[in-house]
């Protein structure tokens, strides 16, 4: 591998000091401001792309790279997914520099999934100066009408003096409450005016309530429905993660032997080792936690929406079954499926208050139905998957020697398809906030970039990204910037020259009409070297455990390709829109 000659932004000089960014201080620019803002609110790492709109913000940042490390990404959408993977691996919020125009455009997709998948995001775009505004000037679009219905709060500035008040209010909305993404879009002209700075942190906005009062009816209505149950199921989501609560929630399973269900992005809440822990529920998720679903008395879902993956046809769901529903959001409480017991709440407070009134109780039988739903699995999915003896290479075993080899604690980042499917059903999770992947959005070409801000986020942790052909060529550029920072995270491409997910719902559905999903690859091993990351190729089942053995190893980042069966299908499955019982093993 080539030495990097990597120029920082500019020479910076040996005698001036670095300012202190958190200080007052008389007459500077706003966009000094922009980054005494940044710094203030314990931002370490940015990621963004230059440009004319937000250049003098690129100016001031000079002056702070001892401060704030900016990751120059190939694309604004890379920096987008980079920050939603820093802020999933790492608990903090994500930050992200854009240009107007077509840099602001570019990040509409990222913005979309953060706001979807509750990710904690704060993005700053250049604007046009004011007097500009609504003439078309170059590279002007109305980036806030553009992001409005897909961030949580957005805001235009054109005043210097109004910066640091925004930015903070950005902050406290991005992460309080149900976490989401922000947009500060901010006019040339307020960039390059003078003001007076004083940062104050936004700890209060009057209209907004990020955090419901508990209220101990809710909590009595819950445990009363909780303790009448024979047949308890818990659903556990994303926001149990979110709320930091999967302790409380493993504690009130263990009280009171309730099995634990995990969405797809309730992941890694649970290890999968627990023995009430039953599986992954959904389209593609397991047997015996989709069809007891609908055998449960009492269904207890923390932080999770009911998606329609989750539900399949709203009509048949769980009918039997009172409901109880922990969420933080209102709007998600009765708005797919109605509650019996609501708790509108932070799952962690919520847990806390619901523990002590759970009676401690057996249920063995109901607990064994799940193990014979497993067994059925097993038979006539899980084993073949994990274990074939011929034929071509399985996505699945490739997922059971990594996780085999990470002992199930390296951040899983995937992207979007059958091979997120696969990865999600048989990596064996064991730590929180492990899996990083696009769930309501399902955005193609995520992994990369994600798997890039996670490993930045956390450089002890080891990440591995696990990406399909057809995703990896939405942002392959991004290789790129992990040569050009340095960042060592390691991506497997699970090849079977498809849009496999595609085709797997034309074979089923469409009749084998295979339209427009097979794919001609080029080498990715060889467009990976030509960004001076190592790889390899693996074709044969005989070389998967050394070739990952070697990628784990090398230093820095790594590609591994694999080639998979062609036309390997994902089961179980719920057929879309199906009722969950309807879930087919083969």
């Amino acid at each position: 591998m080539p030495q990097k000659d990597v120029l920082p932004m500019k020479a910076k000089p040996a005698t001036k000091p670095a300012p202190a960014a958190t200080a007052p201080v008389k007459s500077i620019t706003g966009s000094e401001a922009v980054i005494r803002s940044l710094i203030a609110e314990g931002v370490e790492t940015i990621f963004g792309y230059p440009g004319g709109a937000i250049m003098p913000i690129y100016d001031a940042l000079y002056d702070f790279q001892d401060q704030v490390h900016h990751i120059l990404v190939r694309h604004e959408q890379g920096a987008t997914h980079a920050a939603q993977g820093y802020a999933r691996a790492s608990g903090k919020v994500g930050v992200v520099f854009a240009t107007s125009g077509p840099g602001a455009t570019n990040l509409v997709t990222g913005l979309a999934d953060a706001h979807m998948d509750s990710t904690p995001m704060v993005c700053i775009t250049g604007q046009v100066a004011a007097h500009l505004l609504g003439t078309d000037a170059f590279q002007e679009t109305d980036v806030i009408g553009i992001t409005m219905p897909i961030t949580k709060w957005n805001i235009q500035v054109t005043r210097a003096e109004d910066i640091p008040g925004a930015i903070a209010k950005a902050f406290y909305i991005a992460r309080n409450g149900r976490p989401g993404p922000v947009l500060v879009d901010i006019t040339k002209n307020a960039q390059v005016a003078t003001m007076d700075f004083e940062y104050k942190k936004c700890e209060y906005i009057r209209s907004y309530q990020p955090l419901p009062e508990l209220k101990q009816e809710e909590v009595e209505a819950a445990a009363a429905l909780i303790n009448s149950a024979k047949k308890p199921y818990i659903l556990c989501g994303h926001g149990v993660l979110i709320a930091d609560a999967q302790q409380e929630l493993i504690a009130l399973a263990e009280k009171a032997q309730i099995p634990i269900a995990s969405t797809l992005l309730g992941l890694s809440a649970v290890p999968v080792d627990h023995p009430l822990y039953v599986g992954y529920l959904g389209m593609h998720g397991n047997y015996g936690p989709n069809i007891k679903t609908n055998e449960c008395d009492v269904l207890i879902a923390v932080g999770m929406r009911f998606d329609d993956r989750i539900t399949g046809d709203v009509n048949t769901y769980a009918r039997q079954a009172k409901v109880v529903h922990i969420e933080i959001d209102k709007a998600e409480i009765n708005k797919i499926i109605k509650a019996d017991a609501a708790i509108h709440a932070d799952a962690k407070a919520a847990l806390q208050a619901l523990l002590p009134k759970i009676k401690e109780q057996r249920n063995d039988e109901w607990l064994q139905g799940f193990k014979e739903a497993d067994k059925m699995e097993e038979e006539k999915v899980t084993r073949r998957e994990l274990y074939p003896e011929e034929g071509q290479l399985k996505m699945a075993e490739v997922i059971r020697v990594i996780s085999e080899k990470t002992g199930g604690h390296a951040i899983l980042v995937t992207d979007v398809g059958q091979h997120q499917m696969i990865a999600s059903r048989y990596y064996r999770f064991q730590d929180p906030n492990t899996n990083i992947t696009s769930g309501g959005m399902g955005t193609m070409g995520f992994a990369l970039p994600a798997a890039m801000g996670a490993k930045v986020g956390t450089p002890e942790k080891e990440v591995v990204a696990i990406i399909g052909d057809g995703c990896f060529q939405m942002t392959l550029q991004e290789l790129g910037t992990i040569y050009q920072s340095e960042i060592g995270v390691k991506i497997v491409i699970l090849n079977n020259n498809f849009l496999g997910m595609v085709r797997q719902w034309q074979q089923l559905f469409f009749d084998k009409r295979y339209s427009s999903t097979e794919m001609i690859n080029p080498d990715f091993v060889q467009i990976a070297k030509g960004f001076f990351v190592p790889g390899r190729k693996v074709t044969d089942r005989a070389e998967i455990s050394a070739a990952v053995d070697e990628m784990l190893n090398t230093k820095g980042a790594y590609l591994l390709e694999v080639v998979v069966e062609k036309e390997d299908n994902v089961f179980p499955m719920v057929p879309a829109g199906a009722p969950i019982a309807n879930i087919r093993l083969e």
